[in-house]
């Protein structure tokens, strides 16, 4: 019966060819405005890290003053308190974090110095969150304990510098150190950029810098720290460092943690460990609370916000105007179906039931609905080719996946048939006899 009811439909729908261009283009039109949105935030909301990120957790130990009444532990913690915890060795794995610009140069190529990002880093960093390789690897703990002299630079990097050619094993220059690069990456750029995610870009409500691309040089943690001394950042600081720059021991929140734990006891047993270790501190006068947290990779990015706000909004006004076109599109239904009253009653005279008629209209609006949807998908690829233009953090990052090529057409059906229900109804009770008298 489908395919009687289809070839129905197209009969119809060349009956009336403006009226059938009306309603696919305000199908097509509403899914291209949506689905461009919804794709973007699609993309922008993923899981960074799919299969791992439930077992990946950022502890917090706030060492803040005990007048500063923050109902949750700030997003870094002090040097000492993350030391402590990395060296406890306590989760699977760990990786301590913190990042400062810092000029580059290759020490045997005439070129100007670059000034970049650093991310001064411990060993696990590269396994725990599956960074690939181009060439070489990462360093060993003995590295992270001997506050080796080594490198791994971002494939960018090794482009500009070395030609994309194997650089392993060639120097590089740090502001006034050598270091001996050992690994390149591969193409890598997590969406966000989770590991450095804190709430410094959140509470300007500026979230777009997470989905900008990685660091170009990664250091041991230790070594990072010796070889640009007074150039890191002081996010959040209750009181002033005796040498500006240089934040080890100093009252300021600056560095991140990030542990690995492959189980739910080990879980459990690392909050209790955190808990205990503030009590600890406190005891000892170190620190004044023992306010700690952990939260998941998923539970932290989804805290920090680090959906753009202008995403959310232009998806949800995108869907109002969906909205504004499905009812357009059932208006020019309900028109077309009584309009055909006469035809409906001669069929419902001859037997055919409400169920029928119900069906073969529907049947004609789910053909409408796919009509427009390859009409949205166009316009949804125009729209997120306009998208890559922009000049955002993000924008490169656009595409159409297949998921999203399927939800477009998925969706372009289901609002043709939701807007096909009523006017199908309505056609469906069209008394047969009153329509005969007419003709």
């Amino acid at each position: 019966m489908f395919g009687y009811y289809l070839d129905l439909a197209l009969r119809s729908l060349k009956r009336s060819p403006i009226l059938t261009a009306l309603m696919v283009l305000a199908i097509a039109v509403g899914i291209g405005a949506s689905m461009t949105t919804l794709t973007v935030m699609h993309i922008l909301s993923g899981d960074p890290l799919p299969g791992r990120s439930a077992h990946i957790f950022y502890p917090q130990v706030d060492a803040s003053p005990g007048d500063w009444h923050n109902k949750n532990p700030l997003d870094m913690m002090d040097y000492r308190s993350a030391v402590d915890l990395w060296d406890a060795q306590r989760a699977d794995r760990q990786a301590l974090i913190v990042d400062s610009a810092i000029k580059v140069r290759a020490a045997d190529a005439n070129l100007p110095p670059l000034m970049l990002t650093m991310l001064s880093t411990t060993a696990d960093f590269f396994p725990m969150f599956d960074v690939p390789f181009e060439y070489g690897g990462g360093w060993t703990a003995q590295d992270d304990a001997r506050r080796a002299r080594v490198a791994i630079i971002s494939g960018d990097l090794n482009d500009k510098l070395f030609g994309g050619k194997d650089s392993v094993g060639k120097t590089l220059r740090l502001k006034d150190s050598d270091v001996r690069i050992v690994g390149v990456l591969a193409p890598w750029r997590p969406r966000p950029q989770f590991y450095t995610v804190v709430g410094g870009n959140y509470a300007n409500g500026d979230t777009a810098g997470f989905y900008g691309k990685t660091e170009d040089v990664f250091v041991p943690f230790q070594t990072g720290l010796e070889i640009n001394d007074g150039n890191f950042w002081q996010f959040t600081c209750w009181g002033l460092p005796s040498t500006p720059g240089h934040l080890q021991d100093s009252p300021c929140a600056w560095v991140g943690l990030w542990v690995q734990l492959d189980s739910a006891t080990k879980v459990a047993d690392y909050r209790a460990f955190i808990a205990n270790y503030a009590q600890q501190q406190k005891t000892l006068g170190r620190i004044t609370k023992t306010n700690t947290r952990m939260l998941d990779l998923m539970q932290w990015l989804d805290y920090n916000g680090v959906l753009p706000r202008d995403v959310k909004l232009q998806t949800w006004l995108a869907f109002a105007f969906l909205a504004i076109c499905l009812c357009n599109t059932v208006g020019l239904l309900l028109a077309k179906f009584l309009r055909r009253a006469g035809e409906i009653g001669v069929r419902r005279a001859l037997g055919a039931s409400r169920r029928a008629v119900f069906a073969q209209c529907l049947t004609e609006a789910g053909l409408v609905g796919f009509i427009g949807g390859v009409g949205g998908w166009l316009l949804t690829m125009l729209g997120l080719w306009l998208v890559r233009r922009q000049q955002t953090p993000y924008s490169d990052l656009v595409n159409l996946d297949v998921a999203m090529f399927f939800v477009t057409f998925a969706l372009a059906i289901a609002v043709s048939l939701l807007a096909g229900a009523l006017p199908a109804f309505r056609a469906s009770r069209i008394a047969p006899a009153l329509q005969l008298k007419t003709l």
